[in-house]
Order: C-alpha cells, then sequence, then structure tokens
C-alpha cells in the first residue's frame, strides 16, 4: 500500500490542478513556504484523509488488548488537555451510546487539581488519555495522581508521540496501555490539526471493537467525504476567511458541539486572538450568547442530518435571520435546506455525511474548521505554523507549579521526566 506522503504528495497536485487558491500557495517551494510559516499546518490539514486510513488500520491491529482495557468496566472517562480535551467531546456520546456505560470528557487540569472526586464512581473503571505531544504537564502530573491514589482505575493512553512523558513514563505500569499513533500525526505546527482528528478516530474504534469491520468501513467513508469536501471547497473557504468579520459563533449539536469547540479554539489560536470566537449549542444560544452574534459575526452552523435536532437548528438560524443578526452564515451539512440561507450565506454541501452519521461528523466539521483558520491567520498576516509572534501560548504549555500536600508545591519542568507527586490532605 502507497505511504501517507506518497498519497499526500499525489493528491496536493491534484488540488493545485482544482483550486486556485492551493495552487498558489503550493507553487512556492518549501523553504519559501517555511519562510512564510504555513509549510506544516497546510500539509497537516491536506494529510488527514489519507492519515486516517493508515490510524484505522493500526488501531484494528489492536483489538485484543483494546478489549481487555473495556473489559468489564462500568466508567469510561475521556481526557487530554486543550484540544485533547474537545477530542474526547466528539465520541464521548457515541461511546456511551454503543458500550453502554457512564462516559465523560473530563479536562486533564480537572483532574490534577479534582482528582478522583472529578470521576464518575462506578469502578473498574477506565481512564483514556488523549495527547499530541504527551508532555503536557497536567495531563502526566493527572496521571501519576491516578495511579497513586485510585488503584481500580485501568489507563489506556492514545498519543501521537512514542518519545513523550506520557508513552515513556508508565509504559512499564500493568495498568497502564499505550498506543502511540505514526509520528505523521506528530503534528509540528503549533495547532493540532491532524493529530486532533486522528486522535478522535483512534478512540472511535472503543465502540466498535465487536465490528472491526465497521470501523474500517467508517474510516474509508470519512476519509473520501474529506477528501471531496476539500477538492470542491478550499476555495470557498479562503474566499469566507477574505470577509471583514471579527467575530466568529460556531453552532452544533451533541457530538458536533465538540466540533465547534475545536474549531472555535483553532480560528482563536490561528489568529493570535484577533478573531474572538464563541461556541455554543444551538438552543444555548439564545440563552444569552445571541448578544455575541453583531453585524462583524461569522456564524459557523454544523447542521445535524437527524430530522429532530435539524428542525431545532433551522429554528434557530431562521431567528438569526429574521433578527438581523450576523455578518454571513457558513453553514455545513448533507441537503442543506435553501430557506435558511440569506443571499450572502455560504453553504458546504457534503453528499454522504448523513450516512456518516451525526456521531462520526466532528472529524469533517473540524477540518472545515481548521481551514478555515489557517486561512485567517494568512488574512491577518500571521504565520500559521506559529501564530503567537509573543510567544503567548506555545505547542506544547510550559512547566507550571504543580501543588501538593495543602501548601506544599512542586515544580512541573516541562523538560523533566514524569515521576508520581504525593497527593496527601485532600480526602480522594
Amino acid at each position: 500500500m502507497p505511504s501517507t506522503s506518497f498519497v499526500l504528495s499525489q493528491w496536493l497536485r491534484n488540488l493545485t490542478n482544482r483550486q486556485p487558491e492551493a495552487a498558489e500557495l503550493l507553487r512556492r517551494s518549501p523553504g519559501e513556504q517555511q519562510v512564510l510559516g504555513y509549510y506544516h499546518t497546510l500539509r497537516e490539514i491536506c494529510q488527514q484523509p489519507a492519515s486516517w486510513i493508515s490510524t484505522s488500520q493500526q488501531m484494528c491491529r489492536m483489538i485484543s488488548p483494546l478489549r481487555l482495557c473495556v473489559r468489564d468496566a462500568q466508567s469510561l472517562v475521556l481526557t487530554g488537555s486543550g484540544s485533547s480535551e474537545y477530542a474526547g467531546d466528539c465520541v464521548r456520546l457515541v461511546l456511551q451510546d454503543e458500550l453502554g456505560v457512564t462516559t465523560q470528557a473530563i479536562g486533564g487540569g480537572v483532574l490534577l487539581t479534582h482528582g478522583v472526586k472529578a470521576l464518575p464512581p462506578p469502578r473498574p473503571g477506565l481512564i483514556v488519555s488523549l495527547a499530541r505531544s504527551g508532555d503536557s504537564p497536567e495531563s502526566v502530573g493527572a496521571l501519576s495522581l491516578l495511579l497513586e491514589v485510585e488503584p481500580k482505575l485501568r489507563h489506556l493512553i492514545l498519543t501521537c508521540n512514542a518519545k513523550g512523558k506520557l508513552a515513556e513514563s508508565f509504559s512499564d505500569d500493568p495498568r497502564v496501555h499505550v498506543i502511540a499513533l505514526d509520528d505523521g500525526t506528530n503534528d509540528r505546527s503549533l495547532v493540532m490539526t491532524s493529530s486532533f482528528t486522528n486522535l478522535v478516530l483512534a478512540a472511535r474504534i472503543l465502540g466498535l471493537l465487536d465490528a472491526p469491520e465497521r470501523y474500517e468501513a467508517l474510516s474509508h467513508s470519512l476519509s473520501r467525504t474529506a477528501a471531496k469536501v476539500v477538492e470542491t471547497y478550499f476555495g470557498t473557504v479562503a474566499r469566507v476567511a477574505a470577509l471583514e468579520f471579527k467575530r466568529a459563533v460556531f453552532l452544533g449539536s451533541g457530538s458536533r458541539f465538540g466540533s465547534a469547540r475545536e474549531s472555535a479554539l483553532k480560528m482563536l489560536e490561528m489568529t493570535a486572538g484577533r478573531v474572538t470566537t464563541i461556541c455554543e449549542s444551538y438552543l444555548g444560544l439564545r440563552h444569552g450568547p445571541m448578544s455575541y452574534v453583531h453585524n462583524d459575526t461569522l456564524v459557523v452552523c454544523f447542521l445535524s442530518s437527524g430530522h429532530t435536532l435539524r428542525a431545532y437548528e433551522c429554528d434557530l438560524l431562521r431567528e438569526l435571520d429574521q433578527k438581523g443578526l450576523g455578518l454571513v452564515k457558513l453553514v455545513v451539512g448533507e441537503n442543506i435546506p435553501r430557506d435558511i440561507l440569506r443571499d450572502q450565506d455560504i453553504a458546504i454541501d457534503c453528499p454522504g455525511l448523513a450516512e456518516i452519521g451525526d456521531e462520526n461528523a466532528p472529524l469533517i466539521d473540524v477540518l472545515i474548521g481548521q481551514l478555515l483558520g489557517f486561512f485567517c491567520s494568512m488574512h491577518e498576516g500571521l504565520r500559521p505554523d506559529s501564530p503567537s509572534e509573543d510567544g503567548v501560548i506555545n505547542r506544547v504549555v510550559q512547566g507550571f507549579t504543580l501543588h501538593v500536600h495543602g501548601n506544599s508545591a512542586a515544580e512541573v519542568d516541562a523538560d523533566a521526566p514524569a515521576r508520581p507527586q504525593p497527593t496527601g490532605g485532600e480526602n480522594h
């Protein structure tokens, strides 16, 4: 089978023939692209359809140890920091439905500060740690804490970095199983793009361990749909990014609220905060956040395929139109109703999305959100690979003080090896 890099090279050539905006970016040499600061981000966004196939094949080879991880588990927690936490949001509901156990997405920082108090009580429980680098201080600290104070938990680490602290520090503990995805998913850009979607897809198999053929078929469907969306709408997204908006609202329901959270973060990160963002559910927007939607606001709508959800969502979008709110709407879905689109609105129609299902659509949604953030970053004159020019944010969160034993504290060095920290003083 051709390598992911070979498939990507072929596909990028095809993309340049279809999309003038892609040709303009890719006609420059790799060196020029690196100087302009978009070399890594552009490729990491575009490699996703091919990388998903490789990840699904890798995960299918892990069926036996994964079955041991979930066997008899009465609760499941997906945890991570930043985008990795939002990856858990994208699969929480479908895994809860398929596994029939209480499933929550909980930030690594919450586990670090609250320990087992933050966890659902049923035991045995499975904690799935999602991480690009695996070097985030709170993720490493949270896992160290849980291993020390709660013996009835087992742990699965899904990471894009085989050499990160999460992958290396806990690999000898019998309660921990580590799966490192292909190094190509370990994005070099500041922002997570292909690492995010591959972690979502990797976690997705937990609900389909008894149907690996269905998992592989789903991965192929997602890959085909994503490739078609990029080939068709690459330039459209670039033109949306050139509109004069300074705010963006991202709307999604259920699993696609996870899409909204991650897409809002991508826009915020890649524009260094110059475009401010919020994310909301469609019904939640009415309860105050609608006041954020001004005449300089882009409204990005991940439109559900399910009949009842879509009815609620379309009602909200019509209400926005009736009130004259927002500069323009960007609606992502399949068979998008024409009556929810004003003349200036843009529809990204994704054939096959309904068959893929709303519970699996976040991978498509987020890819569009990534492209939008990428082009907005370019429009703002920033470097998508490192948009935070003043170093406010970094690819890996820098070390900070980890507080233990009441008033005592331990300094967490981002470059030091991980070690469990005593927790005393709290009733876990």
